[in-house]
């Protein structure tokens, strides 16, 4: 199989602010210490290999009192020049989107309000002219709705069951516009079939590489950017042909975040 990769362009937030202050998830303890310098380590270790890689990094000031703002793909999605802006279920994360929502407008885009609790890419992501959208803890069913009269692709609800696997991202990443890799232990019996007809050929991740949120990753076509923790599945996807580049995002993990968390694709009006 001929695997291309694809020039993208990436929006990231520096972790200048990282801490675990709250817990809105069970990878969350505020009681556990956190390093900073070795969180903005591990994410300028990830810039730069998306660098290397030839695509094209934008980066959002990160702003005080908001640590979560690194993951800047819960910070909108964004389809053919429009962004869908986001809504976060939990307060603490609230004033992040409408400085997602400003920064995309002035780089451009067409903002268009929320109107449903959404997560952006953690919950929609897109494959092919397929949105693939999740719901059962974060983003709504209402929605996934919105998505699809806004951005007039196809849209699949994806019920996750599992909180540990609490936004689509951390259970499912595209590889590229045909396939995906997943887990499929995150998902109800019904969204389980409805994937494995979509994607008879995915890669099935195990609950081992899982838990080190190897799901949680960024693929261009044929590069692979994953946690470096999650051996087994950059074994299975060196079968498949692609290139495996491990990065280690352990301590922005502590919030429960890795590579895609941390990654919002900016998609212009002729991609």
């Amino acid at each position: 199989m001929s695997l291309d990769a694809t020039s993208r362009r990436y929006l990231m937030c520096r972790p200048t602010y990282f801490a675990v202050e709250y817990k809105i998830n069970p990878w969350m303890d505020p009681t556990a210490p956190t390093d900073a310098d070795l969180a903005i380590a591990q994410w300028s270790t990830l810039r730069q290999v998306y660098l290397d890689l030839g695509h094209t990094v934008e980066e959002i000031p990160a702003v005080p009192g908001l640590p979560d703002m690194v993951f800047a793909a819960n910070g909108a999605t964004v389809v053919d020049g429009q962004a869908l802006a986001v809504q976060f279920r939990d307060p603490q994360r609230a004033d992040e989107a409408p400085a997602y929502a400003s920064w995309l407008s002035r780089a451009g885009f067409e903002v268009h309000e929320a109107k449903h609790v959404n997560e952006g890419e953690g919950d929609l992501l897109l494959v092919g002219n397929l949105l693939l959208a999740g719901t059962g803890f974060r983003t709504t069913h209402a929605a996934h709705a919105r998505a699809q009269e806004l951005f007039g692709r196809p849209t699949v609800t994806l019920q996750l069951v599992d909180p540990r696997y609490y936004h689509l991202d951390t259970a499912l990443f595209v590889l590229d516009e045909h396939n995906v890799a997943y887990l499929p232990e995150a998902f109800s019996p019904g969204s389980q079939a409805v994937l494995r007809r979509l994607f008879p050929d995915a890669v099935v991740a195990t609950p081992e590489d899982a838990a080190v949120f190897g799901l949680n990753s960024v693929s261009d076509g044929r590069n692979v950017v994953l946690p470096v923790q999650a051996t087994g599945l950059a074994a299975a996807l060196r079968e498949r042909g692609y290139h495996t580049i491990g990065v280690d995002m352990s301590e922005l993990r502590k919030a429960g975040g890795g590579p895609k968390c941390c990654t919002l694709e900016l998609r212009e009006a002729n991609r």
